[in-house]
């Protein structure tokens, strides 16, 4: 009888917690739907105030999420800002005369130096008009000072700092890990640079790896001292010192370094700014948002055009068929790209491709149907953060392929890794296997037993064919010889300025340079066509119902496993990177 009302009482809780959740996407939905309708009327000798302090995305929803004050699981994603709605944006502000300039908030980006690129090329577009961009911040990292050098001045809080030491990057390794919890992984690659599996294998980078990286950092960090130098006038030898010295850490250093014009206050800041709009000091500056910007009416004229040049964004690792959160799966990539490819009036298709790579299966799937679609209409590739291994796969075939100086791509290479949990599951749980086979590798692969002689060569043989398929068709998409597409290929990761270097890509440039060269192929004017991106990004009722979903695996864990769900979880992570994979050594947080 006890256990007859425990399970009444759980449904009664489970109809509330449906019946409250309903009630709330109902709110949300009315609350969207009111605010999407809303037209913002812009006053004269407005700011546009930018805050890229956030999670920067390739395409953001316009929606505003209702329930973001709620904080928690309401507010997943609320954040996020979208390169599409930036460049947008900029766009909007400079042809609209209520914008004056624009606050620049930028002192800790979520972002990849290719994205801040991005961004930064579309702020120094947006100077061309003769507006002014003003920068105020307590402290500065890398990557926020790189936005911010193009402002016309800087701020920075007498209590302050910069982070200005030049890029880093850290690799964790979990061998020692895997020892502990008796977990033996089975690696089987092709190239000396193909080091994502390292972590597994090692405790420290091997030489291979260190001496990749040091080039790529080193490519990376002359472009952006490069850039950081034109835009504040400073010698590239200069700001070496600064970094080397740790001088811009005190504001008073960073202000003798020229890296930033003025140390003051928020209080300071904000007189200035007044005192260039023309405002009494006891008057309000008149802030606009990016969101709330983009509402009002655009001073851009509308293009009519019925010509579209499509832009297919494939951004995360390739997960496989289906794709899970924030990852690319190829059936959904394949049918926006054929969608595009039968559609008459798009005239042009762009790749736009953030991955590190993943399954190699379904960077096969998604290069052939490249192949396909160039035979009806032009395809060029547009390179962000990341078109390594797998990503680099997806660009292959196409006609053009466009990267920033700072994307990081190549890694052409190959592996397959397998962990044997057969005495972790024996030593730790007491969970023993037993099996009857039918013919000498019926069970073949498995996690519950060590792979015999036969299989491991095998195995080592197909990572090899499909090597010599992924430098195959480089090479064939690259018009060069195999020979020299090998000699850049073993795994190695490049720079834009690298691969341009060496003709892994043909252009340097962003995601608009692509669209041009792509309306130039199709032979379209400029002005005489409009740019679509697919898929459209998820709202917010979309990504909240997504993450309830995650919870409820998260608790069937919990209930399953107990205190042990968590490593459970992570087993289960390691386990799904199983299998073939083209993915380029770990994607590493530049600092």
């Amino acid at each position: 009888m006890l256990q007859f009302l425990k399970y009444v009482l759980a449904t009664i809780v489970g109809l509330l917690l449906f019946a409250v959740i309903s009630v709330f996407i109902l709110i949300g939905i009315g609350a969207a739907m009111g605010s999407s309708s809303e037209e913002v009327s812009l006053k004269d000798n407005s700011v546009l105030k930018l805050d890229f302090n956030r999670p920067i995305v390739e395409n953001a929803t316009d929606d505003e999420n209702p329930f973001k004050s709620f904080g928690g699981p309401f507010a997943e994603g609320a954040d996020n800002l979208g390169l599409v709605q930036i460049r947008d944006g900029l766009k909007r502000a400079a042809a609209d005369s209520h914008i004056k300039g624009i606050y620049l908030q930028a002192n800790y980006p979520q972002a990849g130096y290719s994205s801040l690129e991005e961004i930064r090329n579309a702020l120094l577009e947006f100077k061309k008009s003769g507006k002014f961009i003003y920068s105020y911040g307590e402290m500065f990292s890398e990557k926020g000072y790189y936005l911010s050098s193009v402002s016309d001045k800087i701020y920075l809080n007498p209590s302050g700092g910069m982070d200005f030491n030049g890029i880093s990057a850290e690799v964790s390794f979990f061998k020692g890990a895997l020892d502990k919890l008796d977990i033996k992984p089975v690696v089987f690659r092709v190239g000396e640079f193909k080091s994502a599996v390292e972590p597994y294998l090692r405790e420290n980078m091997s030489d291979a790896n260190k001496a990749q990286y040091a080039s790529l950092l080193g490519s990376l960090n002359n472009h952006i001292f490069e850039q950081i130098a034109k835009s504040r006038n400073i010698q590239v030898s200069d700001l070496k010192n600064v970094a080397d010295n740790l001088v811009a850490y005190k504001p008073q250093g960073a202000l003798a370094s020229k890296l930033v014009t003025n140390v003051g206050y928020y209080d300071e800041f904000e007189s200035d700014l007044k005192k260039t709009l023309k405002r009494d000091a006891d008057d309000k500056i008149e802030f606009v948002g990016l969101t709330k910007f983009l509402k009002a009416e655009s001073a851009i004229p509308y293009n009519d055009s019925n010509n579209k040049i499509a832009v297919i964004v494939g951004e995360g690792a390739i997960v496989g068929s289906k794709a899970d959160k924030g990852n690319i799966g190829s059936d959904d990539w394949v049918a926006e790209l054929k969608k595009a490819r039968e559609d008459k009036k798009v005239k042009a298709i762009v790749l736009r491709i953030d991955s590190p790579g993943g399954s190699a299966l379904a960077s096969d799937v998604m290069w052939r149907e490249v192949e396909l679609t160039k035979k009806v209409k032009p395809v060029v590739a547009s390179m962000g953060d990341y078109a390594a291994s797998g990503g680099y796969y997806m660009a292959m075939g196409a006609e053009t392929i466009v990267a920033q100086p700072t994307t990081i791509t190549g890694s052409i290479g190959i592996f397959a890794q397998f962990f044997n949990f057969e005495n972790f599951l024996k030593n730790k749980l007491g969970i023993t296997h037993d099996r009857v086979n039918t013919n000498a590798h019926s069970d073949f692969p498995t996690i519950t037993r060590e792979m015999d002689e036969f299989e491991k060569a095998w195995f080592q043989k197909s990572i090899e064919n499909g090597y010599e398929t992924f430098t195959t068709k480089a090479a064939k998409g690259r018009n060069m010889s195999v020979d020299k597409l090998k000699s850049l290929a073993g795994g190695r990761v490049w720079s834009g300025i690298e691969a341009k270097q060496n003709g892994l890509v043909d252009e340097l440039g962003g995601l608009e340079d692509a669209v041009k060269i792509a309306a130039k192929k199709a032979k379209l004017k400029e002005g005489d066509y409009k740019t679509r991106f697919y898929p459209q990004p998820k709202n917010f009722i979309e990504e909240f119902l997504e993450k309830k979903g995650d919870e409820a695996e998260a608790k069937l864990l919990q209930s399953q496993f107990g205190d042990l769900a968590p490593y459970v979880k992570q087993l289960k992570d390691l386990k799904a990177r199983e299998g073939v994979m083209m993915l380029m050594p770990e994607v590493i947080d530049f600092k």
